[in-house]
């Protein structure tokens, strides 16, 4: 008998991450984002995982239109299609729909592509009573049901299709209040859990919260090791995250938490941009792009991000990468690599090695960088 795999899309997940909107939950929000210039990302990023998937003994069960059959169709599987959505654009009721039918079909287990509101109404749709993995497509995705990206995701679908060993456990499902992650404030919540395969070289581990380290001493050398090497006319990209923050504290600047701001010659010249923005600024200049990892999942680029584009990234070059974390942030890690998941999978590839982490005042260490279900092993060097 064929693996019967359920597919559902969520189409508009992501849509707000590369105008700096932070999500995408809510119609308004919606209509911001397109306003904007914004471009759905979850098509694309399925397609990467379910290119993974083909030729293999694998039937296709989704649902109709954007939420899985176009492009299951456009990529020469022959689905059975459940159903279609009563909305357009297809809503979260159009999701639980979906996800109620595919379970009741009996999938062996339900892949779909979206962010962390997408795995809350699947887990309050569905509990822990199908096996589910996501595909990350979402702006925040903090939940523990996702892969590390979605090449990952088809990587750990293969493994079950093939019939091999692969645990299941039980990951937490989380969701951010997004008109305060808008305002600069993090405020999560526990939803549930989810049966999800557990296969550490490709799961995403459920974001940690900050560490105490963070908040003292070893900020203030990260941040005056920063300064001191700071240049004058580079555009410095300054990225979300606590970390940051206390750098752009340091030099008495405002910050945009949960955003990216361009500061050059010590002013900051825009805040919270969108990804359009940031590449006009760039035009000509010298770029820094300062980021760090996300504590428990080692994400560099793809989380809550997106407005560092690939086709920034392509044009500022791996060399313009500042990353700072603290030794304690890594450790956590626990060995896993740090994972780029720009949404090109060419560049996430060549970026793949060694790079340097500043962890302190003049003080530094090499941490690979690699791609799920590659030589995951990192190489630390101090």
């Amino acid at each position: 008998m064929s693996f019967r795999l359920g597919l559902i899309i969520n189409p508009l997940a992501g849509l707000g991450g590369s105008v700096a909107l932070k999500g995408s939950d809510g119609a308004d929000i919606v209509c911001q984002a397109l306003a904007l210039g914004a471009s759905p990302r979850a098509q694309a990023r399925t397609r990467t995982a379910l290119a993974v998937l083909q030729g293999m003994e694998i039937e296709l069960l989704t649902w109709g239109g954007a939420m899985g059959e176009d492009l299951a169709r456009d990529m020469g599987f022959e689905p059975r299609v459940l159903g279609a959505p009563e909305h357009t654009p297809s809503t979260a009721e159009d999701t639980c729909r979906a996800a109620r039918t595919l379970r009741d079909a009996g999938v062996d287990l339900l892949l779909f592509a979206g962010g962390d509101g997408t795995a809350r109404n699947l887990c309050e749709m569905l509990g822990d009573s199908v096996p589910v993995l996501g595909i990350p497509a979402g702006v925040k995705i903090h939940s523990g049901v996702y892969s590390l990206t979605p090449a990952a995701a088809g990587e750990l679908v293969a493994m079950l299709v093939r019939g091999e060993l692969v645990a299941i456990s039980e990951q937490e499902v989380r969701d951010l209040d997004e008109a305060a992650f808008r305002a600069g404030q993090v405020r999560a919540r526990f939803y549930g859990e989810m049966r999800v395969p557990a296969e550490h070289r490709y799961l995403q581990h459920v974001k940690n919260a900050a560490n105490r380290e963070d908040k003292a001493l070893v900020l203030d050398d990260i941040a005056a090791g920063f300064i001191e090497q700071m240049e004058a006319d580079t555009l410095y990209l300054m990225g979300s995250g606590s970390t940051v923050a206390a750098i752009m504290h340091e030099m008495g600047l405002e910050n945009s938490l949960l955003g990216v701001d361009a500061v050059l010659n010590e002013e900051v010249i825009a805040a919270d941009c969108t990804a359009a923005q940031l590449l006009a600024l760039c035009e000509g200049r010298p770029v820094r792009i300062v980021i760090t990892l996300i504590g428990g999942q080692g994400l560099l680029i793809g989380r809550g991000n997106q407005q560092l584009s690939a086709e920034l990234l392509q044009r500022c070059g791996r060399d313009s990468l500042y990353v700072v974390a603290t030794r304690t942030k890594l450790n956590a890690l626990r060995g896993r690599p740090l994972i780029i998941d720009s949404g090109d999978a060419d560049l996430d590839h060549s970026w793949s090695g060694l790079i340097q982490v500043h962890t302190g005042y003049r003080d530094a260490v090499l941490y690979r960088i690699a791609v799920p279900g590659g030589d995951a092993a990192p190489d630390i060097e101090h």
